[in-house]
């Protein structure tokens, strides 16, 4: 957003429209990877149990500014579903604030309700109807993934 900014004020309108275009691109991008998890899940998730497994915005860093997952996971809450997160360096309370932000709810105690965060994937997916990668951290290249899925609810 700072580009399209910079980009007017230097009287560039072809070169902030480009910079705009990228952001909604970007923004598409989280929204539709939230509803391919919704349609993967029979075209609801309320109630369900998801897995969210990353919440920085890049591996190895605790930084979740700008994070994609902040708006999977708003999406998602937006439709119902709990969410248990999982990220080795992202501490509860930066989720839980992250995602009580008036820009991502309008409702901070729906957050307590549909949110909870644990340090461990395996429980984090335990019982769950989905899991989605959302931060590509090393740890999940290594996780035993016949161990989640058959700790999953089925059909999963």
């Amino acid at each position: 957003l700072n580009l399209v900014y910079l980009c007017e004020a230097l009287n560039l309108p072809e070169v902030a429209a480009y910079w705009n275009q990228v952001i909604v691109l970007n923004d598409y991008q989280k929204r539709r990877f939230a509803n391919r998890i919704i349609g993967s899940l029979f075209n609801t998730v309320t109630g369900k149990k998801i897995a969210i497994l990353g919440f920085a915005f890049k591996k190895d860093t605790g930084d979740t500014r700008e994070s994609s997952s902040i708006y999977v996971c708003k999406y998602l809450m937006d439709e119902g579903a709990h969410l248990v997160v999982f990220d080795p360096k992202v501490g509860k309370q930066q989720i839980i604030d992250d995602l009580k932000h008036p820009s991502i709810s309008e409702n901070p105690s729906r957050v307590d309700k549909l949110v909870s965060v644990t340090d461990d994937p395996y429980l984090a997916t335990e019982g769950a109807h989905a899991f989605a990668v959302c931060t590509e951290w090393d740890l999940f290249r290594t996780l035993d993934y016949q161990r989640i899925y058959d700790g999953m609810l089925k059909p999963a």
